[in-house]
């Protein structure tokens, strides 16, 4: 076997199998998304290579068959979960901008929104593919919703501003760490406002900075981290053109973004003194 072929079985078994625990059980659905994953994250089609123990069937089936494959997001491995909420645009061409751009139009550069919710430790807890023009606060809220277990803070940037995302984490038990829009004002409007009025009355006491450091809002940054890394690793734009074959393309970058991170995590634990 070759050096070549013997990186993609490391490959395989180290990265991408973990990777498909959010797919069928079946075995048909092992080798698309494993050729999928592997073009996106080493820019290697496996359908025209030679010597790799990896080997799958033809276009049709590497993209219809990932879809069909594919289910929703991972679970917290904590017992109090403190999310980080954050989007980013990642631009698509459709069809009509295929055609419009290989018959010699300019076409137009569509976006989706890859929204995240990750775990101090940059751990993706949740994910959701939706349209550019799509809420952030309410987007905000599916994700949340859809996470099982406690929940004991929710840190996202000012877009996430509202009252229904203050009743969300109200109702979760969590904390919620979100700047104030700088034209925002308290409501006064009892139990579901109580907690955000108090944050911007804070904010206009001791000022955005110093509230910021009080309340911890740096660790915001680990959603944007998780971005840098995912465009880093798989650019910024989708390359898939069916919705279906988007959201698929989505789930496969979050868990090998996780299993990027498992392998890069030491294993600690407590000794005695």
């Amino acid at each position: 076997m070759g050096t070549r072929a013997r990186w993609h079985a490391w490959w395989a078994a180290e990265v991408l199998q973990p990777c498909y625990r959010n797919f069928v059980d079946a075995p048909s659905s092992l080798p698309p998304a494993t050729s999928t994953t592997n073009r996106r994250v080493s820019r290697v089609d496996l359908r025209n290579h030679g010597p790799s123990p990896l080997r799958s069937g033809s276009h049709h089936a590497l993209t219809t068959r990932a879809v069909a494959g594919s289910r929703s997001a991972s679970s917290s491995k904590c017992n109090r979960l403190h999310l980080i909420v954050d989007r980013t645009g990642l631009s698509i061409v459709g069809e009509g901008e295929w055609a419009a751009a290989k018959h010699g139009g300019r076409g137009k550069r569509g976006w989706k929104k890859l929204h995240l919710g990750v775990d101090r430790s940059g751990y993706i807890i949740a994910h959701a593919l939706t349209e550019a023009t799509g809420d952030d606060a309410l987007t905000g809220i599916d994700l949340i919703e859809g996470i099982t277990g406690a929940v004991a803070s929710l840190t996202a940037d000012a877009a996430y501003d509202t009252i229904a995302f203050y009743a969300v984490a109200a109702a979760r038990g969590a904390r919620v760490v979100v700047p104030p829009a700088k034209t925002a004002t308290a409501l006064g409007r009892g139990p579901r406002s109580r907690a955000r009025d108090r944050t911007i009355r804070m904010v206009a006491d001791i000022g955005r900075r110093q509230w910021k450091k009080a309340a911890g809002y740096h660790r915001q940054a680990r959603a944007e981290n998780a971005f840098f890394r995912h465009k880093t690793i798989f650019g910024g734009a989708l390359r898939a053109r069916s919705p279906g074959g988007q959201v698929a393309e989505a789930l496969l970058a979050c868990n090998v973004l996780n299993q990027m991170t498992e392998l890069g995590r030491p294993d600690s634990y407590a000794i005695g003194r």
